[in-house]
């Protein structure tokens, strides 16, 4: 999938993943992705959650060797 930034949050954990991911889209504009690689296996439930309470769409998640990868398309 096309994105328009990356951020790499292993190692981190919650809230970290999600606090770092929320700064990198309040930087973006209105459409673009953003890729965010995560270890923390809670960062699933979490990226979730915050799409829904934030208006950001989830247009994308998989897992790969424990690592999880998200793409959020900023509202």
């Amino acid at each position: 999938m096309e994105f328009h930034k990356d951020l790499d949050a292993r190692g981190l954990n919650c809230p970290l993943p999600i606090l770092k991911a929320k700064k990198a889209l309040a930087e973006m504009t209105s459409g673009e992705i953003l890729r965010v690689t995560a270890t923390d296996p809670g960062s699933v439930r979490d990226f979730q959650a915050f799409a829904k309470q934030t208006g950001n769409v989830l247009v994308g998640q998989s897992e790969s060797n424990k690592e999880f990868t998200f793409f959020m398309k900023r509202k």
